[in-house]
Formats: structure tokens, sequence, C-alpha cells
């Protein structure tokens, strides 16, 4: 029961960030076609219409680091992200665990700093209510408060393979590898 909630998590976390990219896809499809409307109607002698997303460049910067942390989870557990594979597969099996589990030790401990010092930023953020600088002022703790809930989401995938390596299993980011190797033909 738990190992279901805790996919369906990771499998949240990669929606959410899907939306979000989705979302900004949208909006500068929305400023696009705003300009070609007023383009158009310049063109036809009348006034342009003044279609267009205050501070796009700003809140698709804030979806997009959404879309980049809450991703996270679901991309180690997929084997997305980089690792030095050809390292510990020329190792012996034990060796290679071993490695693998101090691999994730400090990756866990690098997202645990990060955790801390950007949820720290968050506070901050929202005790002494700040905005952002565009012409359209976004509260700054929304898009860090993503940020955060992404990197605990992170922190507690990689506890979760850490808990699998230790305890004999095989995390999901080698299973996920070992899966597209095969369908590789490798």
């Amino acid at each position: 029961m738990l190992r279901r909630m805790l996919d369906r998590l990771y499998s949240a976390g990669l929606v959410l960030a899907a939306l979000a990219l989705v979302a900004i896809a949208a909006l500068v499809l929305v400023q696009v076609t705003g300009r070609l409307i007023d383009r158009s109607l310049i063109a036809m002698g009348q006034p342009p219409a003044g279609i267009a997303i205050t501070s796009l460049s700003e809140l698709g910067g804030f979806l997009f680091v959404g879309a980049a942390f809450l991703a996270l989870a679901g991309s180690l557990r997929t084997g997305g992200h980089v690792r030095v594979t050809m390292l510990v597969g020329a190792l012996p099996a034990p060796l290679a665990r071993g490695v693998a589990v101090l691999a994730l030790l400090g990756a866990l401990a690098l997202c645990g700093f990060a955790l801390y010092s950007a949820a720290l930023q968050a506070l901050d953020s929202w005790s002494f209510n700040a905005v952002s600088f565009g012409m359209a002022k976004f509260p700054l703790w929304m898009p860090q408060a993503v940020m955060v809930a992404g990197l605990a989401l992170f922190a507690l995938a990689l506890a979760d393979e850490l808990v699998t390596l230790l305890f004999g299993g095989k995390p999901a980011y080698q299973r996920a590898e070992d899966a597209k190797g095969t369908a590789d033909g490798h």
C-alpha cells in the first residue's frame, strides 16, 4: 500500500510538471495569437486589440522552474537522471551496490541542503511579502513553495531508492534502465 501511494505521489509530480509545461505553451500561444491579431488589425487600418499577457517571460520562468523541480522524483524513478552507469556496471556487484549507496547518500545530502535553503527562502519571502520585479507583482513564496515541494518529493524518492538498495532490492531507476537496455537490444 505504501509503495502504491509513493508511486502515485511521484506520478502526480510528473503530471503537475507536464501541466506546467502545457500552461507555458498555452500562454505563449495566446501571446503570439494576440500579436498576429494586432498586426492584422493594423494592416487593415484598425486599432490593435492589445491582446498581451503581462510579464509572460516571468510567469513562464516560474512555471518552468515548477516543472523542473516537480519532475525530479519521477525522473529519478524512471531512470531519466544522468548517472555514471559505465563505472558502476564495470564493478563487481557488491562494490557496485556500495558505490550506488554512496551516490544516493551524497545526492540525498545535497538535496536535503537544497530543500532546507529553499524552504528558508520561501519562508522569508512569505514573511516579508516579497514580490517579483516584473510589471505583474507575483508573491515570490508561491513559485518558491513549488520548488520546495519538488525538492521534498525528490528527497523522498532518493530515500526510497536508498532504502530499497540497503534492503537488497533493485532500485526503480535500475529496473527502468535494465528495461530500456533490453528494449534497445543492449
